[in-house]
């Protein structure tokens, strides 16, 4: 019997809720709303689960990095449901939920990057920095997350020799920077709880779970490259 996961998403500005069957999405819902995740969140998932009648076997949540208050009040959330029903939690990375969606978006649109060699999912940080993977076209981990600081020089050798598709938010302030016949943006790539779903399932069904008790998710935290000061005496 195909497991019934519930998917949590709160790394950025949207806060999503999916409920899931095997590959199948039984159940979505998503508000756009600025920092509504703490008054919302819990609405969705009861709504969610009462108008389906469903119990989930296991909750899948957004991993990061991503928005410190957002992913504190999903994790929260998920870990507290997965302790007072006894179900195994399940980490999905920021970055591969929105590979994920790039993945679909190309399949639905058939759009112009199905021949590209290289995927760069991006979350902004602060100024022209980002976290960054990379993806092949087969979905393997090309380049583990990093920060990374965005300048004209990013990215030249890997664009000598592939095609780059770029996007997240994070790709939104690149694109003056990097110029490349083999660079392409694609918008609108955000994370989302239902493109959660393959790796959430993957996970569940080779037992990959985190520990409830003490999982924390991988905050976008501050960095910032300086030059050192010269000191006057």
């Amino acid at each position: 019997m195909s497991p019934l996961i519930l998917h949590i998403e709160t790394s950025g500005k949207a806060c999503s809720v999916a409920l899931s069957e095997g590959q199948d999405l039984i159940a979505e819902k998503i508000i756009l709303e600025d920092r509504s995740h703490a008054k919302s969140l819990t609405v969705m998932i009861q709504d969610i689960l009462k108008s389906t009648e469903k119990k989930p076997d296991a909750i899948a949540v957004s991993a990061g990095p991503g928005s410190y208050t957002g992913l504190r009040i999903g994790v929260s959330v998920a870990k507290a449901m997965c302790y007072a029903s006894n179900i195994p939690l399940i980490a999905v990375p920021t970055l591969e939920i929105m590979f994920n969606h790039l993945q679909f978006h190309k399949q639905e649109q058939h759009m112009e990057h199905a021949n590209a060699n290289l995927f760069v999912p991006m979350i902004d940080a602060r100024r022209m920095e980002v976290y960054q993977m990379i993806y092949n076209a087969n979905g393997e981990i090309i380049e583990a997350v990093e920060p990374k600081i965005i300048d004209e020089t990013s990215y030249q050798d890997e664009l000598k020799k592939h095609k780059l598709v770029f996007f997240g938010n994070g790709s939104e302030k690149c694109q003056n920077v990097i110029h490349h016949e083999n660079a392409m943006f694609v918008e609108g790539i955000d994370p989302e709880a239902k493109h959660m779903i393959s790796t959430a399932l993957r996970k569940y069904e080779a037992k990959d779970f985190e520990d409830v008790a003490y999982y924390e998710p991988f905050y976008l935290k501050a960095f910032m490259a300086t030059k050192p000061k010269n000191l006057l005496f």
